[in-house]
C-alpha cells in the first residue's frame, strides 16, 4: 500500500545572526490511508515544527532546508504558494493547540466556518454552506448548533471550542488531519470524549490522522503506529503495541516509566532527569547521552537508525548490541 503522506529526511533550520541552528534533523515517517499515526516526545523535540512543515506554515526566521513531503503522490515542497493554499484546509487540515487563541475573537463561529467554505467552494450556495456547517457540528457532538454558531469564542467552554476546532478541520472532509495536542488543557472527562470523537471521525470520513502529543495515554487510545522524537530526531518508530511492550530506546523507556497506572501505590513518580538539550549545542553522538542511565563512550559516536525487526526502528548502539 502506498502511503498517503511520506515525509523523507525533513530538515528545518533557524536563522540567527551567528548562523543557523538545525531544529528538525532528518525526520522521516509515513502515514497510510485511514491510519492514525502518533508523534510523541517532550516539549522542544520538534513535533509541532514537523507538523507545521507538512502544512507549509513555516516562515522566516525558520525555513525548511531539506527533505521531501510527498502527499497523495505530489511533493508539497515543489508547489507554489497559491496552489499550496488549495491543498491546505481542504486536503490537509490541522487542529492547532489552544483553540481559544487559534479562533478569531471578533467573529462568530458561523462566520469562521463559513469563511473556510467560501475559500474552497466558491460556487456553493449559502444555504448549502449553512446545511454543511450544521451537519459537521452535529457530527462532532454539538447539540445546540444554533446557539453555538451565533456565539463568539469567549462565550464557549474549552471542550466546546475544541469540538469547534475539529469541526473546522473536518468541514472540507480532508484526506489527512493533523491534531497538535488535541486534548491539552481539557479535563479528563472531556479528553476522553475528544479522543472517542476523533476515532469516530476517522471511521466516518475515512481520513488519516496524525496526532502530536507528549501523552502516551493518548497514543495508546488512538494510534496504530508511533514515532518517538527527541531533540529534532526520530529515536524510535514502531507499532503502538511494540512501543509499549518492547521499547528499545532508553528515552522511550523513560517516557513509559513516567506513565503511572491507576492502582499502583508508589511513593515517588518517575521523571527523566535533565532537560532537552539546546539545539545549537549538539554533537554528532547520541542526543540523549547526558540524561541516559546507560550512556557510555560509544554513545558519543554518530548514532544511526537500525531496524531491530520489521517495522521497528531505533537509534541506540547499546540497544542494537543487546546491552540494555
Amino acid at each position: 500500500m502506498q502511503p498517503l503522506l511520506d515525509v523523507k529526511n525533513l530538515e528545518v533550520k533557524l536563522s540567527k545572526r551567528q548562523g543557523t541552528t538545525t531544529l528538525v534533523d532528518g525526520v522521516s515517517f509515513s502515514v497510510y490511508p485511514s491510519e492514525s499515526f502518533g508523534i510523541v516526545g517532550e516539549s522542544g523535540c520538534g513535533k509541532s515544527l514537523s507538523a507545521l512543515s507538512v502544512m507549509r506554515l513555516i516562515s522566516y526566521p525558520l525555513n525548511i532546508s531539506g527533505g521531501e513531503i510527498i502527499f497523495n503522490g505530489q511533493d508539497l515542497m515543489k508547489l507554489p504558494p497559491k496552489q499550496m493554499r488549495t491543498v491546505r484546509g481542504k486536503e490537509i487540515s490541522m487542529i492547532f493547540q489552544e483553540p481559544m487563541t487559534s479562533l478569531d475573537p471578533i467573529f462568530t463561529i458561523e462566520n469562521q466556518l463559513m469563511e473556510i467554505l467560501q475559500i474552497h467552494f466558491k460556487n456553493m450556495p449559502r444555504n448549502v454552506m449553512l446545511e454543511k456547517i450544521h451537519d459537521v457540528l452535529k457530527k462532532v457532538g454539538i447539540a445546540q448548533v444554533e446557539r453555538v454558531i451565533a456565539s463568539y469564542p469567549h462565550q464557549l467552554s474549552g471542550g466546546m471550542l475544541q469540538r469547534v476546532m475539529i469541526a473546522m478541520a473536518m468541514i472540507c472532509e480532508p484526506k489527512l488531519l493533523i491534531a497538535d495536542e488535541p486534548t491539552t488543557a481539557l479535563d479528563v472527562t472531556i479528553q476522553a470524549q475528544i479522543l472517542a470523537l476523533m476515532n469516530d471521525l476517522k471511521e466516518n470520513f475515512s481520513a488519516s490522522i496524525v496526532i502530536i502529543t507528549h501523552d502516551l495515554g493518548v497514543i495508546a487510545e488512538t494510534c496504530q503506529r508511533v514515532a518517538v522524537l527527541y531533540a529534532g530526531q526520530v529515536v524510535e518508530q514502531a507499532s503502538v503495541s511494540d512501543i509499549f511492550n518492547n521499547p528499545m530506546h532508553p528515552y522511550t523507556r523513560g517516557l513509559l516509566k513516567s506513565v503511572k497506572a491507576l492502582g499502583k501505590r508508589e511513593k515517588k513518580l518517575y521523571s527523566i532527569s535533565g532537560m532537552v538539550p539546546a539545539m545549537d549545542n549538539i554533537g554528532e553522538g547520541c542526543r540523549f547521552y547526558e540524561r541516559c542511565d546507560h550512556a557510555g563512550e560509544e554513545c558519543l559516536a554518530l548514532q544511526d537508525l537500525y531496524e531491530s525487526e520489521p517495522g521497528h526502528i531505533c537509534r541506540c548502539i547499546k540497544s542494537k548490541e543487546g546491552r540494555i
